[in-house]
């Protein structure tokens, strides 16, 4: 039995649709307004060996920020309530990651306490329509959101489309490790989370 959700959320802003499937992978589909973001997500969820649909309308057009976030959040909420109770997940993984002359360290505790330290040195101020101020942003609300403790940290690199891609697909790798279910208990010594 697979684990998966369809949320939707609409505003004034945008109009955001997910559909996640945690355990099948299959086809991953994403379209949003910033070209980057798009390949961002797809890396991701591609790295998480899943099977996504996410859609997003910018209804304001004012720049990238709303989607940005208001996908972080549908995602992130897609993430809690698939992983529900967290009953038998692995909760913990880390990658340390490469890409050229990238190395990036992402590590995840699927805890229920969502909280991000991202370290990233970021030279330009965007790529592909995706402010990278809006990666460390990214980053926060979808911890929040799904309810894990999130680290980044970048070890090594200097082009910003390698960091940024290196962190989603570490992101992504570690999201499916930590999901993982190898019990049927709650991996915590307080037995529950």
């Amino acid at each position: 039995m697979s684990r998966s959700v369809h949320k939707e959320r609409e505003t004034k802003e945008t109009r955001i649709s997910v559909y996640l499937d945690l355990d099948v992978k299959g086809d991953v589909q994403v379209t949003t307004p910033v070209p980057f973001f798009n390949h961002m997500l797809y890396s991701m969820l591609f790295y998480m060996n899943s099977s996504a649909k996410i859609d997003a309308e910018d209804k304001q057009s004012f720049d990238d920020h709303h989607v940005v976030e208001d996908v972080a959040i549908v995602l992130g909420d897609s993430i809690a309530e698939i992983l529900g109770d967290r009953k038998g997940i692995r909760r913990f993984s880390s990658v340390i990651l490469p890409m050229d002359e990238t190395l990036v360290l992402v590590s995840l505790d699927i805890s229920g306490r969502g909280a991000s330290y991202v370290r990233l040195k970021l030279r330009r101020d965007s790529v592909g329509g995706l402010s990278m101020e809006n990666v460390p942003h990214f980053l926060d609300t979808l911890s929040k959101h799904a309810g894990f403790t999130l680290h980044v940290e970048q070890m090594r690199g200097k082009n910003s489309h390698h960091i940024v891609e290196a962190v989603f697909k570490g992101l992504g790798m570690s999201i499916y490790e930590a999901t993982r279910v190898v019990s049927n208990e709650v991996r915590s010594t307080k037995g529950s989370l």
